[in-house]
């Protein structure tokens, strides 16, 4: 005697990427509405870098290896010279406060003193100097917009570092807008202001890693 098979069990359908954006997007603030707070709070428990203005969010894009291996050369330089002189040097990602509803999360931050009351453990107050590594994703945000952003913070110093053009700009705040003090190509060195003697030869900076691109397997 055959014995009927059981009816199958319903299938449940698994959510879609649009539903749990849609999820999300119940269960977050809305874009303008954020508060410093919650940002923070966000940032703490997330690896993806994530800027914030006035409630608005910005997410990041994730770094190269050869946007990695570029800041690795530069932060050793830097941290070559920022340490015997008693600074700290430090790298993304960790925010810095702008001002009071503005937080960048810089590729790299300095102080000329490791005890300056400016260098707090979840974010810092200010730097001496911030240095960015252009992105090809959105090139204007640290070409046009954080160099109006820093110089708001009142940063004395800021450094551009373009592979796409293979530049290094250093800026020198005056007042409350940037001085371009040089724009340095290979075969030259790009020279600090705020550190006396300090410089980085451009060439050696654009070849860190000694990669060549390739095509994606």
């Amino acid at each position: 005697m055959s014995t009927a098979a059981a009816p199958a069990a319903p299938m449940t359908a698994q959510p879609t990427g649009q539903d749990w954006k849609d999820m999300l997007e119940d269960l977050l603030p809305p874009q303008g509405t954020w508060s410093e707070q919650e940002y923070l709070v966000l940032t703490d428990h997330r690896t993806r870098l994530v800027e914030y203005t006035d409630g608005m969010l910005e997410a990041l894009p994730m770094p190269t290896d050869k946007h990695q291996s570029i800041l690795q050369f530069l932060f050793l330089a830097f941290l070559g010279v920022a340490m015997p002189l008693g600074g700290k040097v430090q790298f993304a990602p960790l925010r810095l406060r702008v001002r009071p509803g503005k937080y960048r999360e810089p590729d790299l931050l300095l102080l000329l003193s490791e005890a300056d009351p400016r260098r707090q453990d979840r974010f810092w107050l200010g730097a001496d100097l911030a240095l960015e590594v252009v992105s090809p994703e959105k090139p204007e945000r640290d070409l046009v917009d954080k160099r109006h952003d820093y110089a708001e913070g009142g940063v004395p110093e800021y450094w551009i570092v373009n592979p796409m053009d293979e530049t290094i700009t250093v800026l020198s705040l005056r007042g409350d807008s940037y001085h371009e003090s040089g724009v340095y190509r290979r075969g030259e060195s790009a020279a600090s202001i705020l550190l006396a003697g300090f410089a980085v030869d451009v060439a050696a900076t654009f070849d860190a890693g000694g990669r060549k691109d390739a095509p994606p397997r």
